[in-house]
């Protein structure tokens, strides 16, 4: 009886790359093992057929010989092995199962501290400026007492006897082969016998550390400064965590931050707004004055360039954007409102001439009305 083409039995193309026929391969021999499918005959075959297959085309040089001259160029080379199941399958699934659970290459767990996260408030001022603050940080660090080692001084860790230093572990169940961390010494290769009386064996205390914090200048609400190997112990073996500094922004008297431009209001007299003038306004640099043009209405929006954050990324400069808002006088003597009364008068008389905007109005109200009526 021929065989099959190896291609047409994993079902891939002659042009399939490794990670295909591993695939394909895993999915006929999950499908027809003989553990899945006793007694059954046909089932034994095609696994046997499935396997002959991935041996050959697995292989860089077996499969050139193949591609080039069929069957007849891997006939001593197919089946070879007498491994079975456990040279085969096992093998691949253990690829496969490793790389999931952390496995895959053998050796010790790479393990790190836990990375921390501080919350630093700062004003606008220290933010657009840069500054550089202390903090006290609270976290897992290195016993001083052992150097981390878990053991007592004079000591040290014994290799672990399960899984004898690697670290991790390897579980047979049927066919699946699952690497994991070794529950005897927890990914460590070792086991402390006479433990550190001061962290207990557990190579780390709970202490606090000061730093200090370099704030870059630009720096806006949500940004992170990395202190690197400022976290958590990761115990014996491992490197530390890092600590992650973020900015919290308290909210301004006078300036809202948005990006890199900054907004304030700027209460303005009704009579300077009629008339025009200057208004002294602040910005973090220092004063500056801007010129209010005669009958200007109110939320006008004034532009000073430059005058906003400077970005702590690419050096783009801001814009400080003030809005004029008309105050309304209070707490009018009778005589003031007398003369408030007389303007409103005169100003009325004038119509359309001094209040465009009333007039407008008026005239959209009037045609809503007669709308309706129709």
């Amino acid at each position: 009886m021929s065989k099959r083409d190896y291609y047409q039995v994993l079902g891939v193309n002659r042009s399939a790359g490794d990670d295909e026929l591993k695939k394909a391969y895993r999915r006929l021999a999950m499908k027809y093992h003989p553990d899945r499918n006793q007694g059954d005959a046909q089932a034994e075959a095609r696994f046997k057929e499935a396997k002959e297959a991935y041996d050959i085309l697995s292989d860089t040089q077996k499969r050139a010989a193949y591609d080039q001259f069929g069957h007849a160029g891997v006939e001593n080379a197919a089946g070879m092995g007498g491994g079975g199941f456990s040279e085969g399958v096992g093998d691949i699934f253990g690829d496969i199962f490793g790389d999931i659970f952390g496995g895959g290459g053998g050796g010790r767990r790479q393990s790190r501290g836990a990375d921390l996260r501080y919350n630093l408030e700062l004003s606008l001022e220290e933010a657009v400026q840069g500054t550089e603050k202390k903090i006290r940080v609270p976290r897992m660090s290195d016993c001083a007492a052992c150097n981390g080692s878990g053991s007592r001084p004079g000591s040290e860790p014994k290799t672990c006897g399960t899984c004898h230093g690697q670290g991790q572990v390897r579980m047979q169940q049927g066919f699946f082969s699952v690497q994991q961390t070794c529950p005897q010494c927890r990914g460590r290769g070792e086991v402390i016998t006479d433990p550190c009386g001061n962290c207990q064996g557990q190579g780390m205390v709970r202490d606090e550390k000061t730093l200090s914090v370099k704030i870059p200048a630009g720096v806006d609400d949500g940004d992170q400064v990395r202190l690197s190997g400022e976290g958590e112990s990761g115990g014996p073996g491992a490197r530390p965590g890092d600590l992650y500094v973020q900015v919290r922004l308290v909210p301004h008297d006078i300036f809202r931050r948005d990006g890199d431009n900054l907004y304030c209001e700027v209460p303005v007299s009704f009579a300077t707004m009629v008339l025009g003038g200057s208004v002294e306004i602040p910005t973090l640099s220092g004063r500056a004055t801007i010129k209010v043009p005669p009958e200007t209405q109110s939320e006008k929006m004034f532009r000073l360039r430059g005058k906003g954050v400077r970005n702590v990324r690419n050096g783009h400069q801001g814009d400080l954007y003030c809005k004029i808002a008309v105050e309304t006088p209070v707490n009018l003597t009778r005589h003031q409102k007398d003369l408030l009364k007389e303007l409103d008068q005169s100003l009325i008389e004038g119509g359309d001439r001094h209040s465009p905007r009333w007039g407008n109005w008026t005239s959209r109200i009037k045609s809503f009305f007669d709308d309706l009526v129709t």
